[in-house]
């Protein structure tokens, strides 16, 4: 259980590392994140944590709910664009109104980013699931088809679960054990190596590595 801290993808550069490699990296803009709303175990039943990620301007606050303002309001803190509740052990360490900055990584060589793919739109089974289609020479009429979808008179119908075409991406994503290459906290950056889910400017949650502990030394 650990926190699920909100950025915005902002697009892909390399740097070297000490011993003059690239390393292909994405740039993740993170402003610090605000405590709105922290459970218990006593009022709600489970330690959590509410986070919210990315302030709004005051052009777009007129566009926030009347339950939302009320809920900024009780907290005391900005309108945010995104609220993430994070299960936690113990809320000892948080406080309504706290803001948590990219340090949160500092000890962390490892993480785990969840963003929204890339719709595709309507797909075909080559594309969408990697099928090697049929002969591409003349005469042939199984080019980029599926195939035989179905069996004899008995059943007479095709099983549920059978790959097919349809609607591909615009799905939630997450990429694990990110290595982290640079944390740029005066500009609320942090720069993970290799690609992550997503459009530029699109919407990620980043958490420490669930399934590698490794930290820094």
């Amino acid at each position: 259980m650990t926190l699920e801290f909100m950025g915005k993808k902002k697009g892909m550069t390399r740097v070297f590392d000490d011993e003059g490699n690239s390393v292909v990296c994405t740039i993740i803009e993170a402003e610090p994140n605000v405590v709105v709303q922290v459970k218990t175990k006593e009022s709600d039943g489970y330690h959590s944590v509410q986070l919210g990620g990315m302030k709004v301007k005051d052009s777009r606050k007129k566009n926030i709910t009347k339950p939302l303002i009320g809920h900024f309001l009780k907290a005391k803190v900005e309108p945010r664009h995104f609220l993430k509740e994070s299960r936690i052990n113990s809320e000892e360490k948080y406080e309504v109104g706290q803001e948590i900055t990219l340090d949160f990584f500092a000890d962390c060589e490892f993480v785990d980013v969840c963003g929204k793919s890339k719709g595709k739109g309507y797909q075909g089974v080559m594309k969408r699931h990697n099928f090697s289609g049929g002969p591409a020479s003349h005469g042939s009429g199984f080019h980029r088809h599926a195939g035989s979808t179905g069996m004899r008179s008995t059943p007479g119908r095709c099983l549920p679960g059978v790959k097919m075409p349809g609607h591909m991406g615009d799905e939630r994503v997450t990429t694990e054990n990110l290595k982290v290459v640079k944390i740029l906290a005066d500009k609320n950056l942090i720069l993970v190596k290799g690609a992550i889910p997503g459009a530029r400017e699109g919407f990620v949650t980043i958490r420490k590595a669930l399934k590698k502990r490794n930290k820094k030394k």
